[in-house]
């Protein structure tokens, strides 16, 4: 016999279910204000819909339907009486300008995972996975739109300082890894602002790889250069004072064993700084958390599969520092410490091999 149903939790749940359509839908609808400057010339002030696609330099009546939805869904204001439009600007603050409170380059990960999800629906049944380059060339552009911004407003001015001295080795002069570079963005930021250390960037994309070359020859850097090479055959002689990693360990197929060539290409008191995503190993605790959703469907939609896909560990997005602290410790770091990043998402390790 089945249960009888709480009718007001189905009504409740439905609402829910449909909220998740509603946000996939508003998504999408963001990344068009994003890649035609829609909300940057709404930033300049209240606008009719004609006024916007002026501004904007665009059709109306595209723009006109997209301001339906940015208004019902309360991304912008509306006044009937006058028929404009307003952004306002707590949310301008998030979705303008190049610093890292810009989250609207970011809405074009939602749109680069769907097209592959016909590939992972096949894993469903047959296992395996979807390597990593079925998801070039525009996993490379959604990750550096994301991740640029964070390192121009963040990596030199907030990363850095939590570890206790790198800024100051840094500056007299270091020789410093990147593994998993992507774009090289994050190696020609450092680069620039510490042009007495020597920086190499790591990837395995050749068309990121290309691109880190182009900017770091652009900037005018004599200390910045990238190669293609997977994280198990980091050269371990000459050694590293430091390496770093960004959001980079938990997708590679075989993460043991790059964590262990980490540890082995560290000069006696080098450190290995780890940024990773804020998580519990224990998925009872990542229940309630805002983030938690978002990273276990990154993990089913690319992290889990480019791993899986080469016959590897498929850590997970939500690998969490449990598991990093047990991988870190059987790898060779003696030495780990878990810090909170700027944002709640990210946590960075601290890593070292003496004692």
């Amino acid at each position: 016999m089945r249960p009888e149903l709480d009718k007001k939790r189905v009504q409740e749940f439905a609402r829910k279910v449909f909220g998740f359509y509603t946000g996939g839908v508003l998504t999408l609808m963001i990344e068009l204000g994003y890649r035609h400057g829609l909300f940057e010339a709404a930033a300049q002030g209240p606008a009719t819909s004609s006024e916007l696609a002026a501004r904007a330099g665009l059709d109306e009546r595209y723009v006109r339907e997209w301001l339906g939805a940015m208004a019902t869904g309360g991304v912008v204001d509306y006044d009937a009486a006058t028929s404009r439009f307003t952004l306002p600007a707590e949310h301008a603050q998030c979705l303008t300008g190049a610093s890292s409170r810009n989250l609207a380059p970011g809405s074009q990960t939602l749109r680069m995972l769907a097209t592959r999800l016909p590939k992972v629906s096949d894993c469903f049944r047959q296992g395996g996975g979807v390597p990593y380059s079925e998801f070039r060339p525009d996993f490379t552009e959604a990750m550096d739109a994301s991740w640029r911004r964070i390192y121009d407003g963040l990596l030199i001015k907030a990363f850095l300082p939590l570890v206790k001295g790198v800024p100051e080795r840094l500056q007299q002069g270091i020789r410093v890894a990147d593994v998993g570079c992507g774009t090289g963005h994050a190696v020609n930021v450092m680069a620039r602002e510490y042009p007495r250390s020597t920086f190499v960037g790591f990837d395995l994309g050749e068309d990121a790889i290309a691109r880190a070359r182009a900017e770091a020859h652009a900037m005018g850097l004599a200390n910045a250069r990238f190669e293609r090479l997977d994280a198990t055959t980091l050269p371990t002689d000459p050694k590293f004072d430091l390496i770093t990693s960004f959001d980079a360990i938990h997708d590679q197929r075989d993460p043991a064993a790059a964590l262990r060539r980490i540890a082995g290409a560290l000069a006696t008191d080098g450190l290995y700084l780890m940024m990773e995503p804020r998580a519990s190993s224990a998925l009872a605790d990542n229940l309630g958390q805002p983030f938690a959703p978002y990273l276990y469907g990154i993990s089913v939609l690319h992290c889990m599969t480019v791993s899986l896909a080469e016959g590897g560990a498929g850590l997970g997005t939500a690998w969490g520092e449990q598991l990093a602290r047990r991988m870190l410790a059987e790898a060779g770091f003696t030495r780990v410490e878990a810090l909170e990043a700027p944002g709640p998402q990210n946590t960075i390790y601290v890593c070292g091999t003496s004692a």
